[in-house]
């Protein structure tokens, strides 16, 4: 089965309790850029993305903000 990368923006504000504006404002990443990831409408994201929501969250597992999924393509 094809697999796809999947950025768990939704997951990572829920569990931090945090806003997508908030964590927009605290990581310096586009609110918007954050908003195509988490709604599955951008393709891509750049490593200094995932480092910086990394760094302003704590997070030491790279799983906690992305993921491979199998899909049904």
């Amino acid at each position: 089965m094809p697999k796809k990368v999947v950025v768990k923006i939704p997951a990572l504000t829920k569990k931090f309790n945090i806003s997508l504006r908030e964590l927009s404002r605290l990581s310096d990443v586009r609110h918007a850029a954050l908003s195509e990831l988490s709604n599955g409408k951008r393709e891509s994201i750049s490593f200094s993305h995932i480092e910086r929501i990394a760094d302003v969250l704590n997070i030491t597992d790279i799983r906690e903000i992305i993921d491979l999924v199998e899909t049904d393509d």
